[in-house]
C-alpha cells in the first residue's frame, strides 16, 4: 500500500463520508491497477453525493480501461446528466467528450 493511500485510509476512519478522501482513494487505487478497488470507492463517492460530476468521469475511464465500453457510456451518460443537473458546463462537456471518443 503506498504511503498516501494509507495516510487517506487513516483520514476517512474520521470521516467515512468525506467525498475528497474517498475520491482520493479512488485514484489511488486507479493508479495503482486495482480498478476494482476504484470502482467501489468511486460509488462510494457518488452515494454520498450524486453530483460529484469527476467520480463519473473517472468511472467511466476505469470501465474503458477495462474493455467495458457499454458499461462506461452508461457511467458517462448519467455523469452528463448530474453536471446538467449541477450547472456544471465544464464537467459536462468533458464527460461528453469522453462518451464521444467512445460511443
Amino acid at each position: 500500500m503506498s504511503d498516501r493511500l494509507d495516510k487517506l485510509l487513516k483520514m476517512l476512519d474520521r470521516d467515512p463520508a468525506d467525498t475528497f478522501v474517498l475520491y482520493g482513494i479512488a485514484l489511488e487505487h486507479k493508479k495503482a491497477g486495482r480498478n476494482d478497488q476504484a470502482i467501489v470507492f468511486l460509488d462510494r463517492v457518488l452515494t454520498v453525493d450524486a453530483g460529484y460530476c469527476y467520480a463519473y468521469f473517472q468511472k467511466g475511464a476505469v470501465y474503458e480501461s477495462l474493455g467495458d465500453v457499454q458499461s462506461a457510456c452508461k457511467v458517462y451518460r448519467e455523469g452528463i446528466a448530474a453536471a446538467k443537473a449541477k450547472g456544471d458546463a465544464h464537467a459536462q462537456q468533458e464527460i461528453t467528450s469522453a462518451l464521444e471518443m467512445i460511443a
